[in-house]
């Protein structure tokens, strides 16, 4: 294993501007027009209805101080109609506008995961698994949340006040407008809170990201922090993401309680005037008490809705902080398409790696100067201790990581002048952190390629020897496996990975420590169906048990990021150099059951 790259990298992943994420969001709005207009027209019934009772408060009011029929059977039949068909309807566009959010959201859910598919591994090195993991995690369940919780509640909150202001002004255009003199201090008082607070939401979401990046470099990169001594450097790193996040989120808490108390005093400030203006019109006889009485209930009525609508301005604009995070990703510009560029493949399946400089750090080079040349149908095998480069150089010949100095040619081409789908097709990495996904077993080879036939997935199972085992299971290549299905050993999972190679058929094969955890047994197991995997092809092994450099064409040795040896395993033992003191120290840990 060799260094990661550290938590302090900040090339994360681009941002969609809010002009770009309300673009996107109008878009997709567009494609559900007829959704969109039903929960419109059943959010304004459930708000009409939620309006409707201080209309008739003020009509009782009236009746009662003019000695007339106060009618409390009518009323009382207005009140009940309208509680069922207000509770009916807000239900019903508490669903609407969630299954609409819902849907939206799934489409930008697909296509984030789409487009972090197809993003080349490089610049998601470069930006950080963290950073991306936190975007299809966290953000998308910042705004899924946002989305079932909160816009139902913000839409049917804007409504009731429109309608309940529309409502004042009906009674009297005086009394419409004393209810929007709280409007001015409720916008003095967004003007004070957006302006600060969305750099905070943005930097929270940044802050979160690196914190996720520094624990999952930390998690999958152990044993090289081990190896290194690097232990209390990444625990500080840790530390400080998780402290820059905390404090974030307790700067935001307490910017938006300064917000609550501006909102309030715009309510009492609107409910005052409110009062005065229809006690003035009433005095003059130009509204009735009722009218007045109506009126004041009606403003008192948007205290809530007003506010949820304030209020839930945090999450709001947690949430489009995290839209535009994932409209970033999916706004990132695809690769050209193939018939725009050279159509130029390589000669041959050879491999060159010249003047390879490479470094995780600045100023902290991992490799220096490796050079090194595969022949095509060539087996070698990279070998060293730990943190030598090999996992490194072996992931810059995959095109994973692009070098600050060198070049790398397959069949005398740069892999950079390669479309992604030329180098997928023509290199193929296995590591020991192989992944069976979720599905039936045939589903999970033919991601290497849909269109296999049966037979075909059938031949490549027995090219690396499992189609006994896989024939043993209850449903044979149906099995359901991965999360949710049968459970399958580290060498059966590895297995698979060598059998999606087969399929793959790429003419360079690239394994890394690929028969490391399988336990000694599984491992020689393994190592034959690895050897029959790449037969033919071109294949660079990052070799943890030196079996497989032994039966190398050719073996080179890396220390320090240094190639220090190269020749054939024979010539290698016999010059009693630094390979020999290498296989010396395995023999001896294999012999003593050490080794695995």
């Amino acid at each position: 294993m060799d260094p990661g790259p550290m938590s302090g990298r900040q090339n994360l992943l681009p941002i969609a501007g809010p002009r770009e994420s309300w673009s996107w969001l109008f878009t997709e709005l567009r494609g559900h027009l007829g959704s969109a207009a039903a929960t419109l027209l059943v959010g304004i019934v459930a708000a009409a209805a939620a309006v409707l009772p201080a209309y008739v408060f003020g009509e009782l009011v009236d009746r009662v101080s003019g000695h007339g029929s106060a009618s409390f059977v009518t009323i009382s039949v207005v009140l009940v109609v309208a509680a069922v068909v207000g509770g009916a309807s807000t239900g019903a566009a508490a669903y609407l506008t969630g299954r609409l959010g819902e849907t939206v959201l799934a489409t930008l859910r697909e296509r984030v995961v789409q487009r972090a598919l197809t993003l080349p591994t490089a610049v998601v090195e470069k930006a950080g698994k963290g950073d991306l993991l936190s975007r299809i995690g966290d953000d998308v369940n910042t705004v899924g949340r946002a989305v079932t919780d909160v816009l139902p509640k913000v839409i049917s909150s804007l409504l009731v006040a429109v309608l309940g202001i529309v409502a004042m002004a009906g009674l009297d255009w005086r009394l419409g407008l004393a209810g929007l003199a709280a409007v001015p201090l409720y916008v003095l008082g967004l003007r004070w809170y957006l302006p600060r607070s969305a750099p905070m939401y943005a930097d929270q979401r940044k802050a979160v990201a690196a914190r996720s990046q520094a624990l999952v470099e930390s998690m999958v990169g152990a044993r090289t922090v081990h190896a290194y001594g690097l232990e209390r450097q990444h625990l500080t790193q840790i530390d400080g993401a998780a402290v820059r996040a905390r404090d974030l989120s307790i700067g935001i808490v307490t910017l938006f309680t300064r917000f609550v108390g501006r909102t309030n005093r715009a309510e009492f400030v609107g409910l005052s005037v409110v009062l005065v203006v229809g006690f003035l019109l009433v005095r003059d006889g130009a509204v009735t008490v009722g009218a007045a009485t109506a009126a004041a209930l009606l403003f008192h009525r948007l205290f809530d809705p007003v506010g949820t609508v304030l209020h839930s301005f945090d999450e709001v604009q947690s949430a489009g902080a995290g839209l535009a995070r994932l409209v970033g990703v999916v706004r990132i510009p695809g690769d050209a398409p193939a018939g725009l560029r050279p159509a130029r493949l390589p000669a041959d399946s050879s491999l060159e790696l010249t003047g390879i400089v490479f470094g995780y750090e600045p100023g902290v080079a991992v490799l220096h100067g490796v050079d090194l040349r595969v022949e095509a149908g060539e087996r070698v095998a990279l070998v060293g201790s730990t943190g030598a480069g090999k996992t490194t150089l072996a992931a810059i010949a995959a095109g994973l990581l692009v070098p600050s100095g060198g070049s790398v040619r397959l069949g005398g081409i740069g892999l950079g002048e390669l479309t992604p789908e030329q180098l997928r097709g023509q290199v193929a990495i296995v590591s020991q952190e192989v992944h069976v996904f979720a599905g039936s077993l045939v589903e999970d080879l033919r991601l290497a390629r849909p269109g296999a036939t049966s037979e075909e997935v059938r031949a490549a199972l027995v090219c690396v020897d499992a189609l006994g085992w896989v024939d043993a299971l209850p449903e044979g290549i149906e099995t359901r496996v991965g999360e949710g299905g049968r459970d399958l050993t580290a060498a059966q999972a590895q297995q698979l990975a060598l059998a999606r190679l087969v399929l793959r058929d790429p003419a360079v094969a690239i394994l890394d420590e690929a028969t490391a955890e399988a336990g000694s047994l599984g491992a020689r197991g393994l190592e034959q169906s690895a050897a029959a995997a790449t037969a033919g092809r071109t294949t660079l092994i990052v070799a943890h048990r030196l079996t497989q450099a032994a039966s190398a064409d050719r073996v080179v040795v890396l220390e320090h990021g240094h190639v220090v040896e190269s020749g054939s395993h024979a010539d290698l033992l016999a010059a009693a150099s630094r390979y020999a003191e290498l296989w010396g120290a395995w023999r001896s840990r294999a012999t003593a059951g050490v080794d695995h």
